[in-house]
């Protein structure tokens, strides 16, 4: 059988995003919770409507199909992670790049504003999900937050920038404080460059996955 679907080797080292997000957090969440979504992916897609499809295409359509939601579930946590370890890099926050912080400033009010929509998005999230920055139609940015694995591709919105907020994610670092776990991501985290370079692309450009 050929595996469409692979577990990226991270951009950095396990243990370089600390002490914001721990060696042991890395491990679990990238080595045991991504790789298992890979895995099931790759058990559930040979044989089936979805095989061969780029990763974009079986999100977006076993969304839409009640009778595949199993498939979405692990579809879309690997998509949302794949961008995920992305837009995080070591000695991460910092300045936001004049285009983006321009933008944020359109639609929010201020950088600030917008930190504390993103936070407060996050903590809102009831249960595990995602919260998100996208870019929409209009140009306008806008927050959303997710449940489970769903994202903003499955409702045909451009993600920016995303956060993880199932408690795999965060617990091993912060226990239940996730405001400072959504704080620390925004503040010592992001790659406000890889967040300003999806600006203006059309949502839906990864490959097979």
């Amino acid at each position: 059988m050929t595996v469409a679907f692979v577990l990226p080797d991270l951009p950095y080292a396990p243990d370089a995003l600390g002490p914001a997000m721990s060696l042991e957090t890395m491990t679990l969440h990238h080595g045991k919770h991504h790789a298992a979504y890979v895995a099931k992916l790759n058990e559930l897609v040979p044989g089936s409507v979805f095989s061969g499809l780029a990763l974009d295409d079986v999100v977006r359509r076993s969304f839409a199909d009640p009778q595949a939601q199993t498939i979405f579930n692990n579809a879309g946590q690997h998509w949302n992670h794949l961008h995920f370890w992305t837009w995080m890099k070591p000695g991460g926050g910092g300045a936001v790049p004049g285009i983006l912080e321009r933008r944020l400033i359109d639609s929010f009010g201020s950088v600030a504003a917008f930190r504390d929509g993103f936070v407060k998005e996050g903590v809102a999230q009831f249960g595990s999900g995602w919260v998100w920055l996208t870019e929409e139609a209009d140009g306008r940015l806008a927050l959303m937050r997710t449940p489970n694995g769903d994202n903003p591709l499955a409702h045909g919105r451009h993600a920016l920038l995303g956060c993880d907020v199932w408690e795999h994610a965060y617990y091993v670092d912060y226990r239940n404080r996730r405001p400072d776990y959504l704080a620390a991501f925004l503040d010592q985290l992001v790659d406000w460059e890889a967040v300003a370079a999806r600006l203006g692309q059309v949502s839906g450009t990864s490959a097979v996955g």
